[in-house]
């Protein structure tokens, strides 16, 4: 097994992306794999940096922008961009499509429960109700796919 250089440590899994990830938010505007290096302190390789930051458009993280002949990557959403692109894998990874959101919204606390059911409330892509929790009567009405326990 190969000995670490004296002073050097092995990082965790998804702690370079991270850092990558913040220092692309910190940024004004898209970064190049330059100017990510740069705002890390320069102690990154230059192919570290590229091979992180074409990786992280398939992860839902970042976008990326031709500049002349290079690319700049300006980050997709806001920290929950990555979290949410993981939520949605696993959602179509399953076959029972509705027994996954229903076990997520059984785990909920009350306020994380009511700040769902106001995001899924409001207008638009993110305020229609799940097929089988419409309803014609006026909240609140329970919901079958979440176990009868969510309202809305």
């Amino acid at each position: 097994m190969a000995e670490q250089r004296e002073g050097s440590r092995r990082r965790g899994q998804g702690e370079l992306e991270a850092l990558v990830l913040a220092a692309l938010r910190e940024a004004d505007g898209p970064a190049t794999a330059g100017r990510v290096r740069k705002r890390l302190g320069g102690g990154l390789a230059h192919a570290t940096a590229i091979t992180i930051l074409t990786r992280l458009p398939a992860k839902g993280a970042v976008t990326r922008e031709r500049t002349g002949r290079s690319f700049a990557w300006p980050p997709a959403s806001g920290r929950a961009g990555p979290a949410a692109h993981r939520m949605r894998r696993v959602l179509d990874a399953e076959s029972d499509r509705e027994a996954v959101p229903a076990g997520f919204v059984t785990g909920l606390g009350p306020e994380d429960e009511r700040l769902l059911r106001e995001l899924l409330g409001r207008p638009g892509r993110g305020g229609r109700r799940p097929r089988s929790c419409r309803t014609t009567r006026p909240a609140p009405t329970r919901c079958r796919a979440a176990g009868g326990t969510a309202s809305w």
